[in-house]
């Protein structure tokens, strides 16, 4: 929660000690900081800028998913925008207005030395010191060079209006406080303070960010920490063609107790706090949020381990064939036919609802979920809170130890120290999890792959909606793939009493619909966002990024 500050008015008086008196009805940071009760309520507070659903949600600023409606992320990820929209601002204040509660925590924790332990009062400077540099980091993913504030400012303080500080020496900063706050955190807490960062997370999201910015040797050295802490592995129930997809369920959430694979999560609870995912998915009545593109499908290995192209147990002969003989992660994250539904009529020319997922829906008539490329997901969905508003309680994660694995093993081949044991201690791992056949380097360069464009294709299909495409894309430079149309699946496979609903839809010479066109990425700009227009306005020495 949010700790108000109120500042004493000044007042004319010849008595001293009214002068001295603190107000009566507020409090101040010369009566709060005193308990470790009040100290904790301040990090609690704190706690409110970790990224939540909204984490999930910047999946579609990548090219895994598509919400046709024209949005703000959908703008960004097709380059068509500039520095008026408004979601540049909003995560632009956001990050600062968080970063402000950490500055003044930090300011003011020491007058509390005393009456709190050093080890209690070393964790509270941990988590604020890792809410800062989580917070700088998504600025400095964003906009690159961004002003670097490490106080609370007050008007007329001259870094109001100052420049902004070169990304690297960011970037310094946030691996230092990282591996500060990493000095004080516990490894692990009991059950009652469940969620609070632990040092295996300011261990991991250095390992993230030293990723993104090429700092291969650190993020290896801070992935493999993680993985020497002894605490993490991967979740599973014991059955491969479940394990994977009921992480992201209630049974995967931390409070669930049998979930050691999640570093770090923004916990919702039942009729307190939920999101919802769910419903946005499958809205019964509306097109899905969240559309799975063909590129995310085609992504998915053939179960011998070979792209679609390239192996012989792969057939689109009809649209039930595309899941068959796939790497299992696929069917735990995409909608199979067969499978639980909650979206209500899917097409089918009785019209009446079904509770099994037959087809795809595109026949916008309110009478079932409506997909924008003729897929849907099923990662992250409770069908049972499909029909409810805002009744999803399950974690969102947003570091698990399969990501840190990933980590280690890219860290490791852009160093050109890849081994086999390598892949076998962290790749092979999560293909174990699924029942899948494993990566192997001799058998990749025997079949003509490329180890590290499958290196990357198994992040892409472990992560998959859980808001990292984008930022995989912008730090492998590979942002052409943002400029390509989005597209669907082949409109040859809708049945013939649905295609009057997408006669209207454009394909491809494959036969392939073309769901979003006119895309555009310029090297020179996109990989940084402009700063705001809002902030240009009250600061104009912020400058403005290249190509802006």
């Amino acid at each position: 929660m949010a700790i108000p500050i109120v500042f004493g008015f000044s007042l004319s008086s010849c008595d001293d000690d009214f002068l001295e008196r603190q107000p009566m009805d507020a409090i101040t940071d010369v009566t709060f900081w005193k308990t470790q009760q009040q100290l904790e309520q301040a990090v609690n507070g704190v706690y409110a800028s970790l990224k939540g659903k909204n984490f999930a949600d910047m999946e579609n600023l990548g090219d895994n998913t598509i919400y046709p409606p024209r949005s703000d992320y959908q703008s960004i990820s097709s380059g068509n925008f500039d520095f008026t929209i408004g979601t540049l601002n909003s995560e632009w204040t956001a990050q600062f207005d968080g970063i402000r509660r950490c500055n003044h925590f930090l300011e003011n924790y020491t007058k509390a030395e005393g009456a709190v332990s050093p080890e209690v009062l070393n964790q509270y400077v941990g988590e604020v010191r890792f809410m800062r540099a989580f917070l700088y980091s998504y600025l400095s993913f964003f906009f690159g060079d961004v002003p670097l504030i490490t106080k609370t400012l007050n008007i007329g303080d001259p870094e109001i209006y100052g420049t902004r500080t070169p990304r690297a020496q960011v970037v310094d900063f946030i691996l230092a406080e990282l591996d500060k706050a990493a000095q004080g955190l516990p490894v692990s807490y009991n059950a009652a303070n469940l969620g609070r960062i632990t040092k295996g997370a300011a261990l991991g999201w250095k390992a993230r960010v030293a990723l993104f910015y090429g700092r291969y040797e650190v993020a290896e050295a801070a992935a493999k920490a993680v993985m020497d802490l002894g605490v993490y592995q991967l979740y599973s129930n014991g059955n491969p063609a479940t394990s994977y997809h009921q992480l992201f369920t209630d049974a995967g959430k931390l409070a669930a107790g049998k979930n050691k694979e999640t570093i770090l999560a923004r916990l919702y609870l039942e009729n307190v706090s939920m999101h919802n995912m769910s419903r946005e998915t499958l809205v019964p009545d509306q097109t899905s949020r969240f559309s799975p593109t063909k590129s995310l499908v085609d992504a998915y290995l053939v179960i011998d381990g070979l792209p679609i192209e390239k192996s012989p147990l792969y057939s689109e002969a009809t649209y039930s064939d595309i899941f068959k003989n796939r790497d299992p992660r696929m069917t735990q994250t995409i909608l199979t036919p067969g499978a639980e539904w909650a979206g209500k009529d899917d097409g089918d020319q009785d019209d009446k609802p079904n509770a099994i997922f037959n087809l795809p829906k595109f026949n916008a008539d309110k009478k079932g979920s409506v997909t924008g490329t003729g897929y849907y997901f099923t990662k992250y969905v409770d069908q049972a809170a499909v029909d409810t508003y805002n009744k999803d309680d399950n974690d969102i994660h947003l570091l698990r130890y399969a990501e840190v694995l990933l980590t280690y093993a890219e860290a490791r081949l852009e160093q050109g120290k890849l081994t086999q044991q390598d892949l076998d201690m962290t790749i092979n791992k999560l293909r174990d999890r699924v029942g899948m056949v494993h990566m192997n380097i001799a058998d990749l360069a025997a079949k003509g792959l490329d180890l590290r464009e499958e290196i990357r294709r198994e992040r892409r299909v472990e992560l998959a909606r859980e808001g990292q495409r984008y930022f995989d894309l912008l730090r492998w430079k590979q942002g052409d793939l943002l400029a390509q149309d989005v597209k669907g699946m082949k409109k040859s496979l809708i049945p013939s009493f649905a295609q009057k609903f997408v006669a209207s839809f454009p394909v491809d010479e494959k036969g392939y619909l073309i769901i979003n066109t006119g895309r555009r990425f310029d090297a020179g700009r996109n990989y940084l966002w402009p700063v705001p227009f809002n902030q240009l306005q009250q600061n104009p020495n912020l400058g403005q990024n290249p190509g802006w």
